[in-house]
């Protein structure tokens, strides 16, 4: 059986027949606008920089829509910002809950939401009566001293005058002392009537009390709306380190008024110390005429150069150098009472602790200063306060390190590497309670301390 098979339809395997491109101007049009398009396609590069600068213009755009908003809202702000810190969290809270009911009452159809919403807008309302109205109250604020030694009492008077023309209602006088908080109740006061009240501030610790500032409370009896103003600047208080009276002779080497001689030699100055022959340029005034008479040349005299006493006192205020409080407060006293020997004798004086230098140009800056000294964990010690010493006060004539129990003879001693070598250089313990005693080690005099009573009988052992 054959199969004819039709020439006219080629078979599966012949060659398939190419299509001549269209050459149509509209069709080649097309094409190169494709080829165009294909080689202006932008780079990652390129595209990863127009993200950046678009998000960098949103960014701007963004701020200056915010500084635009804050310019706006600020007067706004500045009306409501007084009324909103009226609200007490009492009163935020009736707040919300009056926003809650509404919204229940409202979208839920619940009424028991409308009573409540109700019930709290009734209590704000009654709240509001209680903090509107202006006061006109004249407030001083009186302490007897602004410094008082620790221990003794610190008192102060409040007085509140009416200034206004109408009567003041009943209210509340808040005066913070410290971290704590005194309240006076006020009476009804008529206008130009006074109230007057007494109040003891505790000095149990050494240390700066910032009193004040006070201010009037009106309020509502449930604290939900509570108004504050302020009526006067806080004082400080400070309470003094207790120190005590050093005489001459517990004092020492303090009384030299004339000033320490040194190794130095000088062709003018207090302390003669020997002659020797005239040297060009030596100031004619210095020459010896008798003794030049005498062997046929020109002798000048010579003289050791002197020295004003300089005291300095390094106190450490590193918590690792004291075992309790109880040390660094009688370290701290130490410290003040041989300061204030020195200032009473107008002695020049020099004070650095841990933290850096204090002032002690007069007796009441040294003292005040005292009162801010803490101990910190993070104080690096008694060896800095001597490596201090010796580059800020070379020319020091004597040197007191005061510190606790904890720092022993190794920390003194390295304390004491960096002290100047020409002075006396002296190092106190204090413990309380323990005796009184003194050694020298390395050129360094130790002293310990048990009880601030017994440093004029330690000073008197210093130079012994």
């Amino acid at each position: 059986m054959s199969i004819k098979v039709d020439e006219a339809d080629p078979p599966a395997s012949a060659e398939r027949v190419r299509r001549r491109p269209d050459t149509s101007p509209a069709v080649q049009a097309g094409l190169r606008a494709v080829r165009g398009a294909r080689k202006a396609r932008p780079r990652p590069r390129e595209v990863l920089d127009g993200i950046w600068l678009t998000a960098r213009r949103t960014r701007a755009d963004g701020a200056h829509l915010v500084a635009t908003v804050q310019h706006v809202l600020q007067p706004v702000r500045r009306v409501l910002a007084p009324a909103l810190a009226v609200v007490g969290p009492a009163g935020w809270l009736v707040v919300a809950v009056a926003v809650a009911g509404a919204w229940a009452g409202r979208r839920l159809g619940w009424l028991e939401g409308w009573t409540v919403a109700t019930t709290a807008g009734l209590l704000l309302l009654v709240a509001v009566a209680f903090v509107l109205g202006r006061s006109a109250y004249a407030v001083r604020l009186d302490l007897g001293q602004q410094r008082v030694v620790v221990g003794t009492r610190a008192t102060g008077e409040l007085t509140v005058r009416n200034a206004g023309a109408r009567a003041l209602l009943p209210a509340r006088v808040e005066l913070p002392v410290g971290l704590g908080l005194a309240t006076f109740r006020l009476p009804r006061l008529a206008t130009g009537a006074e109230h007057e009240e007494m109040f003891v501030v505790p000095t149990r610790r050494r240390g700066l009390i910032v009193i004040g500032p006070v201010s009037s409370v009106r309020g509502d009896p449930l604290g939900l709306l509570r108004r504050q103003v302020r009526w006067t600047e806080p004082m400080d208080l400070y309470v003094h380190p207790r120190t005590i009276s050093l005489d001459g002779a517990s004092a020492g080497f303090l009384r030299d008024i004339e000033g320490l001689p040194t190794q130095d030699l000088s062709s003018n100055d207090i302390a003669f110390h020997a002659l020797r022959d005239y040297v060009a340029g030596d100031d004619r005034r210095s020459i010896h005429w008798r003794t030049t008479a005498r062997t046929g040349r020109l002798v000048v005299r010579q003289f050791e150069e002197t020295r004003r006493s300089h005291l300095v006192v390094g106190l450490s205020s590193s918590a690792g150098d004291y075992a309790d409080p109880d040390e660094l407060e009688l370290a701290i006293s130490v410290a003040g009472s041989i300061g204030l020997q020195a200032v009473r004798e107008e002695k020049q004086l020099s004070v650095l602790t841990s933290r850096g230098r204090l002032r002690a140009a007069t007796a009441i800056r040294f003292l005040d200063g005292l009162c801010l000294v803490e101990a910190d964990e993070k104080d690096p010690g008694l060896v800095t306060v001597g490596r201090s010493i010796g580059a800020e006060v070379p020319d020091a004539s004597a040197v007191i390190l005061v510190a606790g129990t904890t720092a022993g003879a190794e920390t003194l001693l390295a304390a004491s590497i960096r002290l100047p070598v020409s002075a006396l250089n002296v190092a106190i313990r204090c413990a309380p309670g323990e005796q009184v005693s003194r050694k020298v080690l390395g050129g360094l005099v130790i002293l310990t301390i048990g009880a601030l009573e017994q440093l004029p009988q330690i000073m008197r052992r210093v130079a012994a």
